[in-house]
């Protein structure tokens, strides 16, 4: 079974509602932070958080 891993805001450190496997690929991904309401656009790949705009 594969695990489960939370990806947390870059800014901030809470944890988003955006979970991911070890072999999901993001490209682009808008990811919202609810708790410090912004939007990061991320590049995902083998649990590596890229941050292009933040």
């Amino acid at each position: 079974m594969l695990k489960k891993y939370w990806i947390k805001c870059p800014i901030c450190n809470g944890k988003t509602r955006v979970q991911v496997f070890h072999n999901t690929v993001l490209k682009d991904f808008p990811l919202f932070c609810p708790k410090c309401k912004l939007t990061h656009i991320i590049d995902v790949e083998k649990l590596e958080i890229v941050i292009k705009n933040t």
